[in-house]
């Protein structure tokens, strides 16, 4: 049959409301546009409790320019100053000239860098990043300070409120910057300064010879990417690390005893912490000059098992995968250079090759790890085959992993929802379903325990495939042959409030920190932080409402013994206290607001201080005089309970 409707009739195409005119082009100016799509400019706009946060980018973007300053050879200092919300930044560079300083600071594609070669291998471009700063703060103050002579303007979300005229000074040379982030754009934000030291660290071993100041303590490195190696290392290493360093390539690799593998990987100064193509050339490069050094064709898994490495490479005009510039996309080093893969290798393949024909205790201590790795890969292959497939037909999808739509190894993707996926694990169907009814199916999967998992310190990796809790769990995270592939950017532990809860907290870090070290150093690992009471109103508390915490709230959820007093002292007689020692007994309503955006959780970290191997004998490990009496030393009685030795010895466990 044909349809013989004439679809050229006018009428048949007009759409009520669709109106196109003049009126509906805009152009936004510069500020506006930051203001609008910050993402676009520094990543996310969340509050500073996570190390990758845009409040964070801002502060890089302004020492990035001081940093340049040192690479071109001015300027050996940088001081900065951080509180709870302020940020100020003073190198002793050249100064930004004085008639440019306006236009630097609130102009876009305006800067120095443009012409120079050095300058395309940076990362802080006065064409952009400042600007940023600038428009996203409430309060930015510059000052540009030049043979005697300083220039001054502030700014208020990149609107000017005083410019004040160029003037005499006893100043050295060099540039202040002083922002505080905006509020309306970052909200609840606070600077946590042990996040902004690992970034100020970073900074000094990535530039040897120039000395950061941070409130008052001076960092400053000579050895480079080894110093960093050292400084991150909660394990020791078989032997001193390898530090080679060339044109634009600085590279560090050691091996310790602990299973999978370590990476710390930059790019013009910027932590590349999902690693990219110069972290992959890396790797492959490691590999193949080892299996020809040894004359032996090992499995890369074997040659890596237990590598802890960093690397740092200078590229022209680098291209990342977004903003924040965690992972490098450039395939060549330059428009006439080497592609990133040959420029790595080339490197590697010719120094590393020279190091361990020169260092062969050295090399005798890898080829005995490396063989060490194949003989226990070769006796879990059974048992890792068997639980492979024991895991396919368990069915993850329908029986223990409620899985969401989106995954941090999705290699295409909203960037900001890759961030955001995330998977919680709990403990039982009750705490299960209260998060599965109220997620978000596009970021939030959920991933059912069923009972305590085993105490898997001390026992060989093949408990992993064996036990059906762990086998299963890492099948979901997809982290069986390293964290590469883990599918969710966050991994969230969520118990019960409850001595079990706690017990079950404990068997999962000793999981991670024992065959997944890196998971827990690449931060992404975190404990989920419920309330443990609820104070209402009981005369006018209803079922399943539910309002925020403020002076004329009804209804109070606190996460601490303090909080709780609050509430019931602004509620007086008409408080009615129930106590959370379970997730399944908070509602699915009320749990709504503390998986969504105002999440509270933890980060598991880990310091150098923090040996992985004594935290874990001393509280995973045989039950030992010494763990007793620290529990006696510690524990809270709150009557006159009898602690005989058997109730002790039920508490160790």
């Amino acid at each position: 049959m044909t349809d013989n409707t004439d679809l050229t009739d006018p009428a048949d195409l007009e759409m009520p409301g669709a109106e196109y005119n003049e009126d509906d082009i805009t152009t936004l100016d510069w500020k506006e546009h930051i203001r609008r799509r910050p993402g676009m400019y520094i990543g996310n706009v969340d509050d500073g409790s996570k190390f990758d946060d845009g409040i964070y980018v801002l502060i890089k973007e302004v020492v990035d320019n001081a940093v340049d300053e040192f690479v071109m050879g001015f300027g050996k200092q940088v001081i900065v100053e951080v509180t709870d919300e302020t940020v100020e930044v003073r190198d002793f560079g050249r100064g930004i000239p004085l008639g440019k300083v306006v236009e630097a600071s609130s102009r876009m594609n305006t800067g120095g860098k443009y012409d120079s070669k050095a300058f395309k291998k940076s990362v802080g471009l006065n064409g952009v990043g400042i600007k940023a700063v600038n428009a996203l703060s409430t309060d930015f103050y510059i000052c540009s300070v030049r043979d005697g002579q300083m220039k001054s303007v502030s700014y208020s979300r990149g609107e000017i409120v005083e410019e004040r005229d160029i003037e005499p000074t006893s100043e050295p040379n060099g540039t202040l910057v002083r922002f505080t982030p905006d509020k309306e754009v970052f909200k609840g934000y606070r600077f946590r300064y042990e996040f902004v030291l690992q970034m100020i660290k970073n900074f000094s071993y990535l530039n040897t010879g120039l000395t950061f100041v941070l409130n008052g303590k001076r960092h400053v490195s000579r050895g480079g990417l080894l110093d960093l190696l050292r400084e991150n290392m909660t394990v020791e290493s078989l032997y001193e690390p390898i530090h080679l360093v060339g044109d634009d390539i600085e590279i560090a690799i050691t091996h310790a005893n602990q299973r999978g593998e370590e990476y710390y990987s930059f790019v013009n100064g910027a932590n590349t912490i999902h690693g990219g193509t110069h972290l992959a050339a890396f790797k492959d490069a490691v590999a193949r000059t080892m299996k020809e050094y040894f004359k032996k064709d090992f499995d890369v898994t074997d040659i890596r098992g237990g590598m802890i490495a960093a690397i740092s490479v200078r590229v022209e005009e680098p291209v990342f995968d977004s903003q924040a510039k965690i992972r490098l996309t450039s395939r060549d080093v330059g428009p006439e250079g080497p592609t990133v893969a040959k420029f790595v290798g080339d490197f590697i393949k010719t120094d590393l090759d020279n190091y361990l024909h020169r260092n062969t205790d050295v090399a005798d201590v890898i080829l005995k790890k490396v063989q060490e790795n194949e003989r226990d890969r070769k006796a879990m292959a059974g048992v890792a085959k068997l639980a492979r497939e024991k895991a396919k037909k368990v069915n993850l999808h329908n029986k223990k992993l409620l899985d969401c739509r989106v995954h941090l190894n999705d290699p295409k993707g909203d960037e900001e929802k890759k961030r955001a996926s995330s998977i919680f694990i709990t403990e039982g169907d009750s705490a299960a379903g209260s998060i599965t009814k109220i997620r978000n199916v596009e970021t939030q999967a959920v991933f059912s325990l069923r009972g305590k998992p085993k105490n898997s310190y001390g026992v060989p990796a093949k408990i992993l495939y064996e036990n059906d809790e762990f086998n299963l769990l890492q099948a979901a995270l997809n982290i069986e042959e390293g964290i590469d592939g883990l599918r969710y950017n966050n991994v969230i532990i969520a118990t019960d409030a409850d001595v079990d809860g706690m017990h079950i907290r404990l068997l999962l870090l000793t999981f991670f920190l024992q065959f997944f070290p890196d998971m827990v150093k690449k931060g992404h690992v975190y404990v989920l932080q419920t309330p443990l009471f609820r104070v209402r109103n009981a005369k006018t508390a209803k079922k399943g409402a539910r309002s925020k915490s403020s002076d004329n709230a009804e209804t109070y959820y606190c996460y601490t013994d303090e909080e709780r007093v609050e509430a019931i002292r602004k509620l007086g007689d008409n408080a009615e206290i129930t106590r959370f020692k379970g997730l399944g007994e908070i509602s699915p309503d009320e749990f709504r607001g503390f998986i969504g955006p105002d999440m509270r959780v933890d980060r598991v970290s880990l310091r150098k201080e923090d040996s992985v191997d004594d935290l874990l004998e001393f509280y995973m490990g045989k039950n030992t005089m010494e763990r007793q009496n620290f529990i006696i030393d510690n524990l809270v009685v709150e009557d006159d309970t009898h602690l005989d030795s058997e109730t002790l010895l039920d508490a160790d466990e």
